[in-house]
């Protein structure tokens, strides 16, 4: 019997690589999206009753093309269109036994530093890169960014038609292109591995294919343009990434990290990680990723929680502050401080934030509210801001943390 939710589980691991190279043969992305689409609606129909092809992702890649060409053929003035045509179809025929995997995952770097080209607004990059690359939905982009799904849409809109519109190539810069990029890939990167190591929505607390793949093209940035921000982000990524194996329990349950067990953690990772912090650290230009990483890297050296070195967690936040600030910093900084000194001193600092529109719905602040209020013995407010953060979050294992929470203090 065909298992029901193995197209799903194709099209969650595979869609984005599919797209990627649709998009550099048909040199359009609302083509390639509209033929991915038919591809696994084709496929919903034929493998259940032919068989799963040996090679599934070469069999919805042709099938894709195929889909396009015939949607080219339906619409107007196909005389006029006939030489574009006989080109894609010759494009198809060189490749019909399907891109080898390595061209494949050169198609998926084409598309990032596509969306990432300069003519496209700085705003726009990254949100496209995010949906088109990653495959994360309209919602979970909004949520990175603190915006409303709306707006975001329209700049994805945006992003999709300045592509098709301006004509920009889908390939890797040459090198001397590279720096122009930077900014836009590493916050890709950044925003990437964030949604796979805290989900924005959904029955899971990490997505392991997400930030396996922003790590993937951290590395590779590394070899492309080696640079103290680049090394700073992959060592922060990879720091974040040493705790996967603890954060939750058997039951898939949110454990913090000072309720961790640290033996679980990766250290073959954590020496990979102080490697390129050092190396970020000795360009003496170190910024906002490494000086994230640096506050890991003290996460990463304590042997207990009790023993984290708190006074240099708040030291490393308060150059983080300089260098980016932003009311997602301040409140971490102000949870560090509350950790170093006493919850009293972490509430005086998130409280002025409560009123930031930005955090407006952000339930990590309520959370880390309600956690101080705990921490201070004030059961009942904690019940209240526990309860405002349960009404927030969208993640099933941090809402059954909060509700435990709950529970345990009524």
């Amino acid at each position: 019997m065909f298992p029901s939710t193995f197209i799903a589980d194709v099209y969650r691991t595979e869609s984005r690589r599919v797209l990627a190279t649709l998009v550099r043969l048909l040199r359009d992305l609302d083509l390639a999206e509209e033929a991915l689409a038919e591809a696994f609606a084709a496929a919903t129909e034929a493998w259940p009753r032919e068989g799963v092809p040996a090679n599934p992702r070469a069999w919805l890649i042709s099938t894709g093309r195929f889909r396009a060409i015939d949607t080219l053929r339906r619409r107007s003035k196909f005389h006029e269109l006939q030489p574009e045509l006989v080109r894609r179809q010759e494009d198809l025929a060189r490749s019909n036994e399907g891109p080898a995997e390595g061209e494949i995952e050169d198609d998926r770097l084409r598309l990032i530093f596509a969306c990432c080209h300069p003519a496209i607004d700085p705003q726009i990059q990254v949100a496209l890169t995010l949906r088109e690359v990653c495959g994360l939905t309209t919602d979970e982009i909004a949520a990175a960014f603190l915006v409303a799904p709306a707006t975001m849409a329209q700049r994805i809109v945006r992003g999709r038609a300045k592509i098709r519109d301006a004509g920009i190539p889908i390939q890797v810069p040459d090198r001397e292109d590279l720096p122009a990029r930077l900014e836009s890939i590493l916050a890709v990167c950044y925003l990437v591995f964030n949604e796979g190591y805290s989900a924005t929505s959904g029955p899971s607390l990490t997505r392991a294919d997400l930030s396996g793949e922003a790590i993937r093209l951290g590395r590779l940035l590394c070899e492309l343009l080696p640079d103290a921000e680049v090394f700073g982000l992959l060592a922060l990524m990879l720091f974040h990434e040493s705790r996967r194996p603890a954060r939750t329990d058997d039951a898939g349950d949110l454990v913090l990290l000072e309720d961790q067990d640290r033996t679980r953690w990766d250290r073959e990772l954590i020496r990979e990680a102080q490697g390129w912090l050092a190396r970020a650290l000795e360009t003496g230009e170190v910024g906002t990723y490494g000086l994230q990483a640096a506050i890991s890297a003290v996460h990463a050296e304590a042997p207990t929680a009790d023993l984290t070195n708190w006074q240099r967690i708040v030291e490393w936040y308060d150059l983080l502050l300089q260098a980016a600030p932003s009311p997602v910093v301040e409140l971490n900084r102000a949870v560090a401080v509350g950790m170093r000194d006493h919850p009293d001193s972490g509430l005086a600092l998130i409280e002025p934030l409560r009123n930031r529109k930005e955090l407006a719905e952000y339930h990590l602040l309520h959370a880390a509210r309600a956690d101080f209020l705990r921490r201070a013995g004030r059961r009942q407010e904690a019940v209240a801001a526990y309860r405002q953060a349960l009404a927030l979050a969208k993640q099933e294992p941090e809402r059954r943390f909060l509700e435990r929470q709950v529970a345990k203090l009524t």
